[in-house]
Parts: structure tokens; C-alpha cells; sequence
């Protein structure tokens, strides 16, 4: 009997796991669940429970076939074409799907988290897996998936296997159970970048933008962090990102430890949402210990934040990179108008203003220098003679946000 829908949909390599995966089944099913189930394996399917989508199709979503998979006998490419697909098949099921479950050694892990990628947060998702103690972070990336550790190899049913099987089972039934969340009484939500050396002017812009009757969500800056609000900002969670912390584009320029890739500062241009940027803790990158850093920097001015956190100072070369990137992402923004940069001329993060240990000046006119070059005109440029921790600092900074919402209000 075919699956009704919404479904639960459970994936895996049912060409090595059937017996677990008709196990998990059984188990959904006994909770009142309509199951949809999906073949991964290259190499075979199973006949212990009906196989709703197999393999063929999903390689055929990611634009192969089985028989192509398995000439080029390469294991890496057959799991990175099958999660692809499978991403594909949840992608078309949009609103269907009541949550994902699944199980795997190292393969059968990859395969699931990387298909869970394409789905929302707040979707219940569960993996079980023989990786569930290790750092698996990398695939993880910034979703909202529940890891069980399997304890023993997912190769067959057993006393310890069983009810980790029943658990995660429970668990998955009772999460798809839990109402979804009403829309926020307000003006709408607004995605702010925070650190612990911008964490006054945050508070502040936060107190009075909640004031005005916002939701307010702050992403630690921290890589993962980053990571997290472009993608939601790309989700279409936000009216509007007040970014007041890009520390992490120094990180991923220098090699420091809290960089969110290549794509941070990307999400809002391509949205064409309102975003203001102020270059938060831009005089700072990010290391470990002190032994953690990099040789090529030994003369360089530090501090230790923590015993096991060290801040080294950017210098005057790397804020005019620094700015020329920042100029470059914004240009591409879908709606110039609604995009700003703010620069607290007075120092940009705790440590930097006027008196602390990594004030200068120079470094803050190289940022400005780079702006000036290579910011489109289009985007407007304000500076703003105070630190940024200064209470005056963000109560303009907000009034400037402000301002360009209450256009988009009186526009739509």
C-alpha cells in the first residue's frame, strides 16, 4: 500500500541494511506513521519491506544511473551522486515530508546528512550512526539534525542495535508531533552578528529594535555562526540583517580559526533584503592557543582573550583587502538602495577603541581607503565618529535601519 501523505521518509543503503531498515520500518509503522521509504544502494534493494523509490531513480535525479555508478567503481562519486539525488526527491516533495530518518557506517552517515542539507530547519531529522562521537560538524553544517549513536556497526539487528532502532523511532514519531510554530507577533525578525567584543553595541541595537516591536535573532560570529544566518537569511526568515560583526571575513582571509567560508556576506545581496554592515572586530583574527599560531605571524601585536583564544591585530594591508572584499560581495546586491555600510571611525570592536590594546587609526583609514575605491556609489558609505560599543553609535545605526524598512513599509 502506497504511503499517504505527509510521510515520514527514511533513507538508506538497503542493498547491505535491509534488515535494520525493515526493523526502523516496522517501528514507525507501529507508531501510525505513513512511511515513505528510499533505496540508496548502488548495488541491490531488498524484498523484506515495499521499497518505495529506488536507487535508479535517485541517480537519475543527480543525472547518472546505476549502471554508470558502477562502471566507474568509485565509491566517493556513487555517495556524492546518491545524495544528491535524494536531495533532489526532497525537494519535490515540499510540504510532504513530516521528517527524515536514517542510519549508516561512514558511507550511509554521508549520504544522509549531505541529502538533509536541502531541507528546512525545524523539520525533524535523525541519523544514526557508527560516526555519532566523532566531529562530524563538516557535514553537519548549520542544520538541525539529531545524531544517535549506534553504538555497534549498523549490520544487523541485535540487543544493542534494537532499541537504539525503537528509540530514535519514538523520538522522530513524537518530534513530527510538535505544533509548528505560529508566526511572530511584530514587525517581523531581524538577523543581527554579534562577539563577545561587540556584544554593548549589539545589546543595545537589539533593546531598541525589540522596542519597536521586532523579533531579533543574534548569530555568534564564530564560523558557524555565519554559516547559520546566511543560511536562514536564504530561507527567507529575515526583514532585514543588521550585520554588525564580520569578523569571520578575517578569519577566511588570514587562516584563523572562525572563518564561515567564502560565502559569508552573500546571502542578503542575493536576496535583495535590507543590510546594514558595520565592520565589527575587522581589526581581529582569530587562533587558539598561542601556539596555534602560524609561524609567518610570530611579529605581529596580540591578545589573549582566553587561555585557549589568541586575537591577533590586522594590520594595515589586510584592512584594505578586508574592505575591498566586503565591497566586491555588497556590489552584488539585487537592491543597492537597501544596503549600507557603516564605519564606527573610533574603533571597531572593544579592544580597539581609542586607548585599548588594538587601536589604530591607520588600519581604520585603509578600511575607508578600500570603500572608497571599490564600493559601488549606489551603496552608501556612512561614517560615524565613535567606537562601536558606543550606546549613541548604535542607537544611529538602528534609526538608519529603521529608516529603510519604514520605505519598505510605505512601498508594499
Amino acid at each position: 500500500m502506497p504511503p499517504s501523505f505527509p510521510a515520514i521518509f527514511v533513507l538508506g543503503c538497503f542493498d547491505t541494511k535491509g534488515e535494520v531498515f525493515a526493523h526502523l520500518r516496522e517501528q514507525l509503522l507501529a507508531r501510525g506513521e505513513s512511511v515513505l521509504c528510499i533505496n540508496a544502494g548502488i548495488f541491490g534493494s531488498t524484498d523484506l519491506f515495499p521499497v518505495d523509490v529506488e536507487a535508479e531513480y535517485l541517480a537519475s535525479l543527480a543525472g547518472s544511473s546505476l549502471e554508470e555508478l558502477r562502471e566507474k567503481n568509485d565509491r566517493g562519486h556513487a555517495l556524492e551522486m546518491m545524495a544528491r539525488g535524494a536531495g533532489e526527491l526532497f525537494r519535490s516533495f515540499p510540504g510532504q515530508i513530516k521528517g527524515v530518518i536514517g542510519m549508516g557506517g561512514g558511507g550511509g552517515t554521508y549520504l544522509l546528512l549531505k541529502a538533509m542539507q536541502v531541507l528546512p530547519l525545524g523539520l525533524p531529522k535523525i541519523c544514526i550512526s557508527t560516526l555519532a562521537t566523532r566531529d562530524v560538524s563538516h557535514l553537519v553544517g548549520v542544520k538541525d539534525i539529531v545524531l544517535i549513536p549506534s553504538v555497534v556497526d549498523v549490520a544487523g539487528l541485535n540487543t544493542i542495535i534494537r532499541p537504539i532502532i525503537h528509540q530514535a523511532a519514538a523520538a522522530l514519531s513524537a518530534m513530527t508531533k510538535v505544533p509548528a510554530q505560529k508566526e511572530v507577533d511584530g514587525k517581523g525578525t531581524i538577523a543581527i552578528s554579534m562577539f563577545g567584543n561587540t556584544t554593548d553595541c549589539v545589546n543595545e541595537c537589539t533593546q531598541i529594535l525589540q522596542a519597536k516591536g521586532y523579533e531579533v535573532m543574534a548569530f555568534h560570529a564564530n564560523g558557524v555562526g555565519g554559516k547559520a544566518m546566511e543560511a536562514l537569511i536564504r530561507e527567507g526568515v529575515f526583514e532585514a540583517v543588521l550585520d554588525l560583526t564580520t569578523t569571520e571575513l578575517a578569519d577566511e582571509l588570514c587562516g584563523g580559526i572562525l572563518s564561515a567560508g567564502p560565502d559569508r556576506l552573500t546571502a542578503a545581496a542575493e536576496m535583495g533584503i535590507p543590510c546594514l554592515l558595520a565592520p565589527g572586530c575587522l581589526d581581529m583574527v582569530n587562533f587558539g592557543t598561542r601556539e596555534s599560531v602560524p609561524e609567518t605571524y610570530g611579529d605581529r601585536l596580540f591578545y589573549q582573550w582566553a587561555p585557549d583564544v589568541t586575537l591577533m591585530r590586522t594590520n594595515e594591508e589586510e584592512n584594505l583587502a578586508l574592505g575591498k572584499v566586503i565591497a566586491e560581495k555588497l556590489n552584488k546586491s539585487k537592491n543597492k538602495v537597501k544596503t549600507k555600510v557603516v564605519i564606527p571611525s573610533k574603533g571597531f570592536s572593544q579592544l580597539d577603541a581609542r586607548g585599548n590594546y588594538f587601536h589604530n587609526e591607520n588600519c581604520v583609514k585603509a578600511f575607508e581607503k578600500a570603500l572608497t575605491t571599490h564600493l559601488d556609489p549606489e551603496i552608501e558609505r556612512i561614517t560615524i565618529a565613535l567606537p562601536i560599543n558606543d550606546a549613541a553609535f548604535a542607537k544611529e545605526v538602528v534609526a538608519i535601519l529603521l529608516g529603510i524598512l519604514e520605505v519598505e513599509k510605505s512601498k508594499g
